[in-house]
């Protein structure tokens, strides 16, 4: 299986940068990893916020095909324990998708036309991250649910 990870703008602060490409470098054991880091428009003052996620959707749609089971990082979305989310993963494996795409948005959220373009929409939390931070959450969750999967022993439960 495919994963790609979709994000707007690249991360600054080092301590997470750090600790992405830590989960980035052990879920290469586990799938095949894109990584796609889409320009940070949000310094343009010239667009309201509806014009800055059409932009930044457009940048996303040259990143989809026609396949892919897309998913929205979003905090209306559901919210699944890790386990759940691991039984969901691997559902989408016994179902031979080929590739997933997990995308967060811009500080603004989704451009409205994404919505009816995804296949599910997952929260991680009903607290708010910055944009930086919920990544290295995310990567974490999803090497998570890869041990889960493989019977390792990273989970306690």
């Amino acid at each position: 299986m495919k994963i790609k990870f979709i994000t707007i703008g690249k991360t600054s602060k080092k301590y997470l940068k750090e600790g992405e490409d830590d989960f980035i470098k052990r879920l290469k054991h586990y799938c095949s990893l894109e990584i796609i880091e889409l320009k940070d428009i949000y310094n343009s003052s010239t667009l309201s916020h509806d014009l800055l996620k059409k932009a930044e959707y457009e940048q996303i749609l040259k990143h989809l095909n026609k396949n892919d089971f897309i998913i929205l990082l979003d905090e209306k979305g559901k919210m699944f324990r890790s386990k759940e989310f691991a039984n969901f993963i691997e559902n989408k494996q016994l179902e031979s998708v080929q590739t997933i795409v997990f995308i967060i948005g811009g500080a603004f959220g989704f451009f409205q036309d994404l919505y009816p373009k995804s296949n599910f929409i997952l929260s991680l939390s009903s607290m708010t991250f910055s944009h930086q931070m919920i990544r290295v959450i995310f990567l974490e969750q999803l090497y998570r649910a890869f041990t889960i999967i493989k019977g390792e022993k990273y989970h306690h439960e």
